[in-house]
């Protein structure tokens, strides 16, 4: 795979400072049961880092500390963590709201029946990609058969109640161009997938998320491979919006990855770029008792694939 990071770095960004966290996103492992070209984590079924029980806890002591109300669960497919069902028990036990990050196909793997029951019985909020309403394009992005299973499983989900408009039971779907291009404006996709997943395969949901892809790992690596790193970068750069800054992820969220090392955003965290102003790694236990409001955040190129066009961030877009 080709880095990216060394056609990122010395690019300048607008300087940004955070406000005090409200979203404790946690990478629970890289592991996963397919490999998408778009994954910025480079995930896949053979790698083996997973997060555990004893740096779970003291995230939940970092979030109870620093009054963050949201846990947001990636991965990787975040089930394939063995202590999966007991954090989100205990984040539920403490108050908070739980996002999964869900890989559709996961519930139809052996061993994995239980996943979709679970998330009903415990009211998660349910975020998962399908980066068209087309096969074709689905299966190309995310491996053969990927979209029969979506299908699958998200008729499987409303007939649990999800997706139906049940505050309780939201479920959102994410999109990701297939390509080099920027995501069309998430409100008329938002109607387009509805009509069309409605009228074709008689399902539902609640909101559609339209995300750009970053130039970083497989995709960063894919555009280097079809000499259109420096296109896509300068399309982002052009498309930049001043007023995107306000709303950026980084300024309410922080990323912890599956050792318990924190960074300003999950694409930081794919970079190994440490939470700023930081020259070192930091980790959960330096977060117990240290404010974080006004702490500057790291920035570089990559960063314009968050403020280009109607922006972009694990919530969508950030502009109407």
């Amino acid at each position: 795979m080709r880095d990216s990071w060394p056609l990122l770095r010395d690019i300048p960004f607008p300087a940004l400072a955070r406000r005090a966290p409200s979203t404790l996103q946690l990478n629970l492992g890289y592991l996963c049961n397919i490999a998408c070209i778009h994954c910025h984590v480079a995930a896949g079924p053979t790698r083996t880092e997973l997060m555990d029980r004893a740096t779970m806890e003291l995230a939940l002591a970092v979030a109870r500390a620093q009054g963050m109300r949201v846990l947001d669960l990636t991965g990787g497919s975040p089930e394939m963590n063995p202590e999966f069902r007991w954090l989100v028990d205990a984040a539920k036990a403490q108050g908070m709201h739980v996002m999964d990050r869900l890989n559709f196909t996961i519930a139809e793997e052996p061993g994995y029946e239980w996943v979709l029951d679970f998330l009903r019985s415990r009211e998660v909020e349910i975020v998962a990609s399908l980066p068209c309403y087309s096969q074709q394009n689905v299966d190309t992005q995310r491996g053969d058969g990927v979209f029969e299973s979506s299908i699958r499983v998200l008729r499987q989900l409303n007939t649990l109640g999800y997706g139906l408009g049940d505050p309780r039971l939201p479920l959102n779907l994410v999109y990701n161009p297939g390509g080099a291009f920027l995501p069309p404006a998430q409100a008329a996709l938002q109607l387009d997938y509805q009509r069309k997943l409605a009228a074709d395969f008689g399902v539902r949901f609640d909101r559609l998320y339209t995300l750009a892809n970053m130039p970083i790992k497989r995709f960063g690596s894919w555009l280097q491979s079809k000499g259109k790193f420096d296109e896509y970068l300068a399309l982002l750069q052009h498309a930049h919006r001043e007023d995107n800054l306000e709303q950026v992820m980084c300024r309410d969220l922080i990323s912890v990855d599956w050792r318990g090392y924190v960074y300003d955003c999950d694409f930081n965290q794919m970079l190994d770029l440490p939470m700023g102003p930081a020259a070192e790694a930091v980790h959960l236990r330096d977060l117990l008792d240290a404010p974080l409001a006004g702490r500057p955040i790291r920035v570089a190129g990559h960063c314009y694939g968050c403020t280009a066009g109607q922006g972009s961030s694990c919530g969508g877009a950030l502009a109407g």
